[in-house]
């Protein structure tokens, strides 16, 4: 989508007004690549007693065995002190555990340190995240990340789509759709602003901006493309095919545990150990989020390894099939993903909406109520020791 020079464009926070700041875990062990070793850390740790079950918490100021804390939003962990833990684990959640790396969380709020429970009262299948990357000078990588799922990865912030569950209320400046679709002679949709942002938002030196245009044409085009960019990185429905039949298969089988990973540009290959992945375009190798090779990060997430006697070095024995098929399609967004980048910064947004335009027609600047999280709740939430939280 079109670029723009003009440095009035809206920022991103006044347009997404309302933002969290991401989780900070404490500790690693909670989270994996696959549920079942989810399940067997938790029940190494139920079954440890006293200082051995201390040490394998990973205790910080934040979480010890004796910390009382309520339940997730939403979510059904216990919320006894861990010290007298029992049971089966918590359903593992999936998550947005790293950029484009889809892993499994412990949803229990005694296991992390800050887990932003304002986020979790609004993550449902209706929910979209804008996750900010960290910026990087000279990265090509997305400024914006989007995900459907609970996103407890590290990132500047976090901007969820709806201020409350259901889709109902969306987080966007009040008056903005509205003059909006005054200016366009369209009605957008909060998702349409949302598809809009991520084709055009750029870094900027206030933060992340926004081009906005009053050309119904030139904002079609672009949420046509911004909606392509969702799809792709929520990864909605139908699993994505590169074009021309080039979709990446297993050339030669991957070991039970590969260790290495290399990338053969001539020959477009992706070498884990012997295994060999082929076609591997190479904007998807090339592909970086935060000035780190997405492939490269996903790859090590699934290979580190951890300190023995440590709930983390619980993981599968061997490669299972579910990663490969999982990288097969990682691939295969990258690559998609990356042949966008020429449309998005192709041309110039024509007749710009302003920032100062939008304070003259009283859309900005953004109420103080709009950057804080919605503070009426339909549902209870279990507090420390069983008792109910009041919100």
């Amino acid at each position: 989508m079109p670029s723009v020079t003009h440095d009035d464009a809206p920022l991103l926070a006044d347009l997404i007004p309302w933002s969290v700041a991401p989780l900070r875990p404490g500790r690693a062990w909670p989270s994996a690549p696959d549920p079942a070793s989810l399940k067997a850390r938790w029940d190494a740790f139920v079954k440890a007693e006293g200082p051995d079950r201390e040490a394998l918490l990973e205790p910080t100021r934040s979480r010890t065995l004796y910390s009382a804390v309520g339940q997730l939003p939403g979510r059904a962990g216990g919320t006894e002190k861990l010290v007298r833990a029992s049971g089966p684990c918590p359903e593992p959640v999936r998550v947005l555990h790293a950029p484009f790396d889809e892993q499994w969380l412990i949803p229990d709020h005694r296991l992390i340190d800050v887990a932003r429970p304002e986020l979790w009262r609004v993550a449902d299948e209706h929910q979209i995240f804008a996750v900010e990357t960290a910026a990087v000078p000279d990265s090509p990588g997305p400024v914006l990340l989007a995900t459907s799922l609970p996103p407890v990865l590290r990132a500047r912030r976090i901007r969820p789509l709806y201020r409350r569950p259901g889709g109902v209320e969306p987080n966007l400046t009040p008056g903005l759709l509205d003059h909006l679709g005054a200016r366009l002679g369209l009605s957008p949709t909060p998702v349409d602003v949302l598809a809009w942002t991520m084709a055009t938002v750029r870094p900027g030196p206030g933060g992340p901006a926004v081009p906005l245009t009053e050309d119904p044409d030139v904002w079609t085009h672009g949420v046509e493309l911004g909606h392509r960019i969702l799809w792709l990185m929520r990864r909605d429905g139908e699993r994505p095919k590169l074009p021309g039949g080039r979709r990446p298969y297993v050339r030669a089988p991957l070991p039970g545990r590969p260790l290495t990973l290399h990338y053969d540009r001539g020959e477009e290959s992706l070498h884990l150990e012997d295994g060999r992945i082929s076609p591997v375009p190479p904007e998807a190798w090339d592909f970086e989020v935060g000035g780190d090779r997405v492939l490269e990060q996903w790859f090590a997430a699934r290979t580190f390894e951890a300190g023995p006697g440590t709930l983390q070095a619980i993981r599968p024995a061997t490669w299972p099939q579910t990663w490969t098929s999982e990288l097969l399609e990682l691939i295969t967004i990258l690559a998609l993903l990356a042949e966008l980048r020429p449309r998005q910064a192709s041309g110039e947004v024509t007749a710009p909406l302003t920032a100062t335009a939008l304070r003259t027609a009283g859309v900005l600047p953004v109420p103080t109520a709009a950057r804080r999280p919605a503070s009426v709740l339909d549902h209870h939430e279990e507090g420390p020791a069983g008792q109910f939280a009041l919100l």
